[in-house]
């Protein structure tokens, strides 16, 4: 029986360590507030109290978790960390959405340490978390790939090897990036459509008919018009991601003015107090609905 641990049960952690767990592995989950362990526990995983205490014997360990910040305690803290606790053959996973610069810092402490290390983000939310059906963008050697691919067919439906660690990170965020930038600009046309007083849901319609629009453009205008914007992918958390982004272009002396517009649009949603709505929420900074 394979031995996992699984640091960071949010929304999303929380339903993959469930996948695992319902597949018949051996899982031991730990979280910053111990409460989010109970319905696990209650399913049959073994609870740790630090990071290196989920780690210790553990075959595969996995982190998600918000941001570089969060990351960076969970595997490298001194005394609690999760690296400490990894045997020599065990792989270390962070699936979180972080950003090149921490990305390869801790591929570089992991080497150091003489464990493997695979960055591997996701494109998806809860429902394909639920399914399993999650898309999986690695960074790292394809051998230690190899070795994760199982557990990753378990929590998801595609697996693409972007390349050396770092790629993986990469990618999710040009994913992110490009996902956010088109709905920014779909809400500010529906601001606009309203304003010209012409039918709004007429307009979606025929732009979701043409070549320009993507499929996620068109299903993320659809629930823009609906109203409802319960979170699947909330507002602060694209703030934080296109924060991500920015920073990491920064670092690698990269142009992203786009991005930077973008990341502003999602910072003000944040800001007039919808950070807690899903990105389709974006809509109401342009159509006065609150």
């Amino acid at each position: 029986m394979t031995k996992i641990s699984f640091l960071g049960l949010g929304a999303m952690g929380s339903r993959m360590a469930a996948r695992l767990i319902s597949a018949g592995h051996a899982v031991t989950v730990w979280n910053r507030s111990q409460d989010r362990t109970a319905p696990l526990a209650k399913a049959g995983a073994r609870v740790a109290h630090s990071p290196r205490q989920a780690a210790t014997g553990a075959d595969f360990v996995f982190a998600m978790v918000r941001d570089d910040s969060a990351s960076q305690s969970v595997w490298l803290d001194d005394g609690s960390g999760a690296l400490a606790g990894l045997s020599p053959e065990a792989i270390g996973i962070d699936c979180s959405t972080l950003s090149l610069a921490h990305v390869r810092n801790l591929a570089e402490a992991f080497h150091r340490a003489g464990r493997a290390f695979l960055d591997a983000p996701l494109a998806g939310s809860r429902p394909q978390a639920e399914a399993g059906q999650l898309i999986f963008l690695a960074g790292g050697p394809a051998a230690v790939l190899a070795k994760v691919s199982p557990l990753l067919e378990i929590m998801g439906g595609a697996i693409h090897h972007a390349g050396d660690n770092g790629a993986g990170a990469t990618v999710k965020l040009m994913v992110n990036a490009l996902f956010g930038a088109q709905l920014a600009a779909f809400a500010e046309l529906i601001g606009l459509a309203g304003k010209a007083g012409i039918d709004v849901e007429k307009a979606v319609d025929i732009i979701g008919a043409t070549p320009v629009c993507s499929p996620a453009a068109k299903a993320s205008a659809s629930a823009m018009l609906s109203g409802v914007f319960a979170p699947a992918f909330p507002i602060d958390l694209v703030a934080k991601d296109f924060e991500l982004i920015t920073r990491s272009a920064e670092d690698l002396a990269a142009q992203v003015p786009v991005s930077v517009v973008t990341g502003n649009v999602y910072a003000t949603g944040v800001a007039q107090g919808y950070g807690g709505d899903n990105i389709t929420g974006i809509v109401q900074l342009f159509d006065g609905t609150k």
